[in-house]
């Protein structure tokens, strides 16, 4: 009997995280996109550089603007 009772709210665990990740809302505010565009969340540890290197990559592969996005912080870019 407590098997049968475990494996019944071992599926509504489950059920409930289900249901739950369907609701999920954007985690970034758009009035706090401004802090994510900052040049100091960067990867790169020299941006000019980097910069160079994605226009080679992009003249390279006939491809322009796949890997990251630039502009304000309104995400209208």
């Amino acid at each position: 009997m407590s098997t049968i009772r475990m494996l019944l709210v071992l599926v509504l665990i489950a059920g409930s995280f289900t249901i739950s990740a369907c609701g999920i809302k954007p985690w970034v505010k758009p009035y706090e996109r401004a802090n994510m565009a900052d040049p100091i969340m960067s990867f790169a540890r020299d941006p000019v550089a980097e910069s160079y290197k994605n226009h080679v990559h992009q003249a390279r592969e006939g491809a322009r603007g796949a890997e990251s996005g630039a502009g304000g912080g309104c995400g209208c870019n």
